[in-house]
């Protein structure tokens, strides 16, 4: 099951870029992290937990304000 989470998480990051301009890029890039800190976690990598976290957090701004 965490694998097919990755999968999906990696291929809402590969085609956000391409959207980015719109909202619905932005909800790519957010899910795409959330699905990758899930990954993360698992692997207790948390440099990469807080870089997901910072992106985020980053992206919610970029989309609301």
């Amino acid at each position: 099951m965490l694998s097919v989470i990755a999968w999906v998480g990696t291929v809402c990051m590969a085609l956000a870029p391409f959207m980015i301009d719109y909202s619905i890029g932005k909800l790519l890039a957010i899910m795409g992290l959330a699905l990758l800190t899930v990954q993360a976690t698992h692997a207790k990598l948390y440099n990469l937990m807080l870089l997901n976290t910072i992106g985020i957090i980053g992206y919610f701004y970029a989309l609301y304000m």
